[in-house]
């Protein structure tokens, strides 16, 4: 690529032609035989969300600045805190710059509720040692979340979770959180996962509500990849306790399709977030907002960000034109399409279902091991399963693979709400192809 940044402007020339060499050197999203991440194409609204955004240019940390955008998030995060279960009157959320965003302020809105005193003095204010507990498969934001706000990576204990659903272990998790209190620890914050990012698993949340009650920790639910689910009768079971969460992370920019970024921290109580947050700036925030309201309306003192794009709109066009029903249908397509894809492997002679079947969201892990079985060689499946997905590129599908297993990688296929039963059919087809030839050279 020609990066070069000139004196002299190029004017539209020069535009043009670095236009069409970004798109000629970047992965196309839009194509249907990208099924590599948690996210693919976006639609109409969500592009004319983004120019509306970018045209109006306006920051949304205090209302006088940008009141409609203001007035759009907060009824947009209430509306899907609603969804969830979360209905008192202080109930609601806040858009934030992706999951782990959202997972760190959960965890600053956990402690500074939880133990007051550490928002001025520090995690060890009480002279406790505050750990957290997150799932073995649990998104690794958590543990970088504990590293930037003090607690350090050994403050977060990794919770085995069940071998066949990838669902956290119970048992294994009140173990450990006797373990730490019997060594001097103060357990404080539990993250459960809803649809993990390799197998797509849900942990049990009512089970683990109970659990936090029991020894006084924070539930929080880390839905950034399976949340929508709840917009689907079909699926939203799976999201069974999520009302008797204290905050929840969702993406819409994810299996919505919502243009990235659009990522919400939903809260039972925001008035928790407004105390763990707000700090004193009056040349900023001058409780702007409705007279009558005793609300929050300069947003950013919910929050850790003061800079805030109005990226709450792109959900709420996009839901304006789809409704609730129209998403429900486009979720309900996608995990349709993820079984499809599932019963097609399992009946395939030369491929091994990782995943349950059908799975619990909406990817599909396996191997290409002829005639059904896997080499000895941790290795050699590993590098079976990496070759494949590098040939496949060129043969119009681009998936990803994962560790993380005692028999090695193993392929990981997303369907998102836009792939067809062709799409998967064609797939399988050419991992068969290409995983015959790559077997015959393995070692």
């Amino acid at each position: 690529m020609d990066l070069a940044l000139p004196e002299t402007g190029l004017a539209e020339a020069g535009f043009l032609k670095q236009a069409e060499q970004i798109l000629q050197y970047s992965v196309n999203t839009w194509d249907r035989g990208f099924m590599n991440k948690l996210y693919a194409s976006t639609d109409a609204p969500g592009l004319a969300a983004e120019l509306i955004i970018a045209t109006l240019n306006t920051n949304v940390h205090v209302y006088e600045a940008s009141p409609a955008l203001t007035l759009i998030e907060k009824h947009t995060a209430r509306a899907l805190a609603n969804l969830f279960g979360l209905t008192s009157a202080h109930a609601g959320g806040i858009s934030v710059q992706g999951g782990t965003i959202s997972n760190t302020t959960s965890i600053v809105v956990a402690r500074n509720t939880l133990y007051p005193d550490t928002k001025t003095h520090g995690n060890t204010s009480q002279n406790q040692k505050l750990i957290l507990f997150t799932s073995a498969h649990g998104h690794y934001s958590i543990e970088k979340a504990a590293q930037m706000l003090g607690f350090g990576s050994a403050s977060v204990i990794s919770v085995a979770v069940d071998a066949k659903t990838g669902s956290m272990d119970l048992d294994a998790l009140s173990s450990l959180i006797k373990q730490a209190k019997e060594e001097g620890c103060t357990p404080f914050y539990l993250n459960a996962t809803a649809g993990t990012t390799v197998l797509g698993s849900y942990d049990p949340i009512p089970a683990l509500a109970e659990i936090c009650k029991v020894h006084n920790m924070w539930l929080h639910i880390d839905a950034s990849w399976g949340g929508p689910a709840i917009f689907s009768p079909t699926h939203k079971h799976k999201l069974n306790g999520s009302d008797l969460a204290n905050s929840i992370a969702i993406n819409p920019h994810k299996m919505m399709g919502v243009p990235i970024t659009c990522s919400f921290l939903l809260g039972a109580d925001m008035r928790q977030f407004h105390a763990s947050n707000t700090l004193p700036a009056d040349y900023l925030f001058h409780s702007s907002g409705p007279a009558s309201s005793e609300e929050v309306y300069d947003l950013a003192d919910l929050t850790l960000q003061c800079g805030r794009r109005g990226d709450s709109l792109k959900l709420y066009l996009s839901w304006v034109y789809y409704g609730s029903e129209g998403y429900a249908t486009q979720i309900d397509a996608a995990f349709e399409t993820a079984a499809y894809l599932a019963g097609l492997v399992s009946e395939h002679k030369n491929l091994v279902l990782v995943s349950e079947n059908p799975p619990p969201c909406c990817q599909v892990c396996f191997y290409y091991a002829k005639d059904g079985v896997l080499k000895e060689s941790v290795e050699e499946n590993g590098r079976v399963t990496r070759e494949i997905t590098q040939r496949l590129v060129p043969r119009g599908f681009m998936i990803d693979y994962a560790g993380g297993n005692e028999r090695g990688a193993f392929m990981r296929v997303v369907v998102s709400r836009g792939t067809g039963r062709g799409t998967v059919e064609g797939l399988v087809e050419a991992v068969g192809d290409l995983g015959a030839k790559v077997w015959g050279s393995a070692v």
